[in-house]
């Protein structure tokens, strides 16, 4: 996962809405969108490691991560940061408290941004010089740096989700084929930054600018799919767009009531 785009609390009856792209290689191994067997966690998962991107559950948690892009950490992790979203997603750790237990430790991961969150509460960290902060109620946009830093990458997809998107969901007749193209219109915005306000991590300056856009496109890695997240004051509807390989242009839409506490246990 490359680039978020997050309104926490900003639209009544809406307190979720969540863009997204996942940037990977395209020969990594990877299973869409689901409802992981016994397991709470719904979710796409990678298969080479096991863990995921970015996940919900039926009782309101949902959890997003990107990598922290530093080329001059060449460490090799015993830990995948994909396990912890499902490690998340798999507990019953208010947001705060699992950031918290998850800074101790917090080394043995390469480099992360990571937005945990409940129906009450959203979490933002980063191992890489952010600790644990509940969010104020606002708009959030998280790349490959800190998200205090100014990157013209965020800032475009910032712009756009505001400007654009947030906007229509407010209005109460708005169609949703108008609404969802408006979501993948920019999500799938393949504009470069200018050279002179691409960031500094390490890599070469023509990789830099390649990944300076929100959607990426390269022989070999890039955007392997899109996602446009509602979590409703009851439900959740998350559509997920698959952009690459032969599922290509694919939206799986997943719908759901959030269960109660007597129901979960009841589940289990």
């Amino acid at each position: 996962m490359c680039i978020v785009a997050l309104a926490w609390q900003v639209i009544e009856g809406l307190p979720v809405c969540l863009l997204s792209n996942r940037d990977e290689f395209y020969a990594r191994p990877t299973q869409s969108l689901k409802h992981w067997e016994n397991s709470p966690i719904i979710a796409g998962q990678d298969l080479q490691s096991g863990g995921t991107w970015m996940g919900v559950t039926e009782a309101g948690r949902w959890a997003v991560i990107t990598n922290y892009r530093d080329a001059s950490d060449q460490r090799v992790y015993p830990t995948s940061r994909g396990d912890i979203v499902a490690d998340y997603l798999a507990s019953d750790l208010p947001p705060i408290r699992f950031t918290q237990q998850l800074e101790q430790h917090q080394q043995d991961y390469a480099g992360f941004n990571l937005i945990v969150g409940d129906r009450q509460q959203a979490v933002y960290m980063s191992n890489r010089g952010e600790a644990p902060q509940v969010l104020a109620h606002g708009v959030y946009v998280m790349s490959n740096g800190l998200m205090s830093e100014h990157w013209a990458k965020t800032q475009h997809l910032r712009q756009r989700f505001v400007q654009e998107l947030l906007p229509l969901l407010a209005l109460p007749d708005i169609s949703e084929p108008e609404l969802q193209h408006v979501a993948w219109d920019i999500l799938e915005d393949q504009r470069q930054r200018l050279p002179e306000q691409l960031p500094q991590t390490g890599i070469s300056s023509e990789l830099e600018q390649l990944l300076s856009s929100t959607f990426i496109v390269s022989p070999h890695y890039g955007t392997r799919c899109s996602n446009f997240l509602r979590a409703f004051s009851q439900h959740v509807v998350w559509l997920e767009k698959n952009q690459y390989g032969e599922q290509q242009g694919h939206i799986q839409q997943l719908e759901f009531r959030y269960l109660d506490r007597a129901s979960i246990k009841a589940k289990v």
